[in-house]
């Protein structure tokens, strides 16, 4: 089978799922343009401003159009949020309290919270006084409900948030759906929970027709250089959910005494106004661009996830790998296929907040954007590459077409 071959009969075989992306991207587009009309967004609203940012409009509305789109009552989107392990940092902060718990009921958080979490004299959660549990999924990778009802009982009264991260990270399971997160959001309420239900929402934005905070979750949090960021906000990230959870959370990413009230930036607005409002469409892309080189990678006997019968529930794939070596080279198929740094030779590398070394091909526009075709890895048994982004799906189909003739 030539490449050309492999692309068009996979093209062929994913019709009514990239039937089904469309539908959902139109939808979101609406749904995001119905946010911009409502709060009348005008040339005005992209406007710069300095200093402290008093009465910064563009400010303030940007964080209304936001939570409208994300389903919540209030929002915050800055670009003093500075990654997406920033801004769940700032939000967890300001939630929480010395003595309070916390349990995630997906599993072990993402590589690069956990010393946030469990960091020994670096101002982590735990030097607070603030525990944080972890229950593990099923076998199916799926919530262990019967586990979680046991420990939300343990921890009782000091229980003050559940934690979910929705993408897989790095681990062998499906994203979470935003009807999986609705359904355990109803499953910790029916057991008396009345705490602060917090969503991990990266790489999940956008990518069905609704979002954690439409079923339950208190609040939702973000990197805007994924994908409500469009491929055009330059850096930032968002917190959204309920009024009084956001509020406390704009205390802890100021001040206290001035929370949301101060905030300027020198750029203006325009870019994270334009990347919201494309993001529907760019995310369409990339879903369609994982599917395509899952189903190739599949023809070619290679596992991945999630499995091309399902929907995907966010824009990461997972695609193993037998050696080191074929992993490395599948990432540096991936540069080369770049518009920027195409010419780099990647080498693992201690990459801060991770666990092993890390390979990670991110020849983007904006540096480290994984709405933009990127993929990483760490180094280390089941050799897995996770696979992200795609601004077009021209170029993940340029970039499969250079990776299955490396393969093939």
């Amino acid at each position: 089978m030539t490449v050309e071959e492999c692309i068009k009969q996979s093209e062929e075989a994913l019709s009514k799922q990239f039937a089904l992306v469309d539908e959902i991207s139109e939808y979101n587009q609406e749904k995001v343009l119905k946010a911009f009309n409502k709060h009348s967004i005008a040339i005005r609203h992209f406007n710069p401003s300095t200093g402290y940012g008093y009465g910064d409009e563009g400010r303030f509305v940007l964080g209304d159009v936001f939570a409208q789109s994300l389903g919540a009552e209030m929002g915050i989107v800055s670009p003093a949020l500075l990654s997406g392990t920033h801004a769940l940092t700032v939000a967890l902060f300001g939630v929480l309290r010395t003595g309070d718990s916390v349990l995630s009921v997906s599993g072990m958080p993402y590589d690069t919270i956990r010393g946030v979490i469990y960091g020994e004299g670096n101002g982590s959660l735990k030097d607070f006084g603030i525990s944080f549990d972890c229950v593990d999924l099923d076998e199916n990778g799926k919530f262990n409900k019967a586990q979680i009802e046991k420990d939300v009982r343990r921890l009782g009264d000091s229980l003050k948030m559940i934690y979910i991260q929705r993408s897989r990270g790095y681990e062998l399971r499906d994203a979470f759906t935003v009807a999986e997160i609705g359904e355990i959001c109803d499953f910790v309420r029916s057991l008396g929970f009345n705490g602060c239900i917090f969503v991990d929402n990266c790489y999940g934005e956008f990518v069905e027709k609704q979002e954690p905070c439409d079923v339950g979750a208190d609040v939702a949090v973000g990197s805007l250089i994924k994908n409500p960021g469009g491929g055009l906000a330059p850096t930032g990230g968002y917190i959204v959910g309920k009024e009084k959870y956001v509020d406390l959370i704009g205390r802890r990413l100021t001040a206290p005494s001035i929370g949301n009230e101060v905030g300027s930036y020198a750029y203006g607005w325009r870019l994270f106004y334009q990347g919201l409002f494309m993001a529907p469409h760019t995310v369409n892309q990339a879903i369609k661009g994982s599917l395509l080189i899952g189903k190739c990678m599949e023809t070619l006997g290679y596992e991945n996830f999630p499995k091309l019968d399902k929907t995907p529930a966010d824009i990461t794939r997972a695609i193993r790998f037998n050696t080191a070596k074929q992993l490395c080279d599948f990432i540096q198929s991936v540069q080369e296929a770049s518009p920027v740094d195409s010419f780099v030779t990647l080498e693992p590398w201690d990459m801060p907040g991770y666990d092993n070394k890390v390979i990670m091909a991110a020849g983007c526009f904006v540096e480290g954007a994984s709405i933009e075709l990127s993929a990483d890895a760490p180094v280390k048994e089941p050799y897995t590459a996770y696979f992200q982004g795609g601004l077009t799906y021209e170029h993940c189909k340029y970039a499969l077409k250079r990776i299955l003739a490396k393969l093939l």
